[in-house]
């Protein structure tokens, strides 16, 4: 059985860190009414910058209430209109970082004409003539805009590059749960590009790169588990904690014959996880058999075993690699020692399990001539005759 990372599809707006606006803000807020007293809604506040050209706009709500809450250092002009007709025209308004600047309108009672009878109490009132900002006042607006700028630039582009990482996995986990191997590839490879760390996105792409192995044949299967060793890699170095990763490492460098490599992933993941140890020596053990490494997959299942002696798989498929090193005397089979207890153990940890009609097959034909292939049923008599020793 093979290990599989069971990956749920993320939520990319938690997976993925959006870049902060350091700058500091200030604000304008306020509540209009109407001639009748009541909170006038939808009236629009105007707010144009006159010592940078920049342009503000907002809208009370349903309470008459309004509040832009991102505006920097300056100079600004600022309209109130309701109902397209202007209700407070007042210039050169100066903001400050530390006293957030309130207009609060009654229509209902004597008209306001400037802005100082507007700004609330305790809040500083706008001159009827501003005076020049100095040289130096220029100079640190105008840096404080160019920051500005400039990290809302870039938080810009990374809220486009996230949208562009959300679409391409999305396409790779859909193209997978397709068992289209290609398109996923496709997909978390574009996702690998637009952000190259992400180890989920690595791990991802290296899992498909492996599951198109095992339908590829000759020099294609070989290329991909390489690949698919090469991007698990990739997700250790940004993960090296993850013994899922260097389980699954493990597996497609033995696939791809490194296994030196295999056995230090595999060494690696046991210091992480010991507690699928076991396990992780078993599926190693599978890859050996496989590639006819038969005392190599033996160590594996032994040490599987070691850790978890009621692990009824890796005495089964331990078994399976003694008995395939069996010898003829006297015309019948002979199995390495071990074979037949291997079988048995399986069959009682495991009576009704997926292989138990095979181990009692193999326990059979122990006893049988060597005429009769392990790989069939031996004849009626014979049959009898195996099952009567094998108990």
């Amino acid at each position: 059985m093979k290990l599989a990372r069971a990956l749920t599809q993320f939520a990319l707006a938690a997976l993925f860190t959006a870049i902060l606006i350091a700058q500091a803000m200030t604000q304008i807020n306020g509540t209009i009414k109407g001639k009748d007293g009541k909170p006038l809604q939808n009236a629009e506040v105007k707010i144009t910058r006159t010592d940078i050209k920049a342009n503000y706009s907002i809208k009370t709500n349903k309470d008459g209430k309004f509040n832009y809450a991102t505006l920097p250092l300056g100079t600004y002009d600022i309209v109130i209109t309701a109902n397209g007709e202007p209700i407070l025209d007042t210039k050169g308004a100066r903001t400050d970082y530390a006293k957030p600047m309130t207009i609060d309108l009654d229509l209902s009672k004597p008209p306001v004409q400037t802005v100082a009878a507007a700004v609330a109490p305790g809040q500083p009132a706008a001159p009827a003539a501003p005076a020049e900002p100095t040289d130096a006042e220029k100079k640190a607006m105008a840096e404080a805009q160019a920051k500005f700028e400039k990290e809302m630039k870039e938080y810009q582009d990374a809220q486009a590059k996230n949208e562009g990482l959300q679409t391409a996995f999305n396409a790779g986990m859909e193209a997978a749960k397709a068992s289209n191997w290609t398109g996923a590839i496709e997909g978390f490879t574009k996702a690998s590009e637009l952000d190259p760390t992400q180890h989920a996105v690595f791990g991802q792409l290296a899992d498909v790169y492996q599951k198109r192995a095992e339908k590829s044949k000759g020099a294609e299967r070989l290329a991909d588990y390489k690949k698919s060793a090469e991007v698990y890699g990739k997700a250790i170095a940004i993960l090296p904690t993850d013994a899922v990763y260097r389980y699954n490492a493990s597996v497609v460098l033995a696939r791809s014959n490194d296994m030196d490599g295999a056995q230090a992933q595999l060494s690696e993941a046991v210091k992480l996880d010991p507690l699928n140890a076991g396990k992780g020596y078993r599926n190693l053990g599978a890859v050996y058999f496989d590639t006819n490494r038969s005392e190599a997959a033996e160590g594996m299942y032994r040490k599987a075993i070691e850790l978890d002696p009621k692990d009824a798989g890796a005495h089964f498929q331990l078994g399976v690699t003694l008995i395939g090193r069996s010898t003829e005397k006297d015309g019948k089979l002979v199995a390495p020692a071990g074979t037949a207890e291997a079988f048995q153990t399986y069959l009682a940890l495991a009576p009704t399990g997926a292989n138990a009609e095979e181990a009692k097959s193999m326990l059979e034909v122990m006893g049988a001539t060597i005429t009769n292939s392990i790989n069939r049923a031996p004849p009626p008599a014979a049959k009898g005759n195996a099952k009567g020793k094998g108990k």
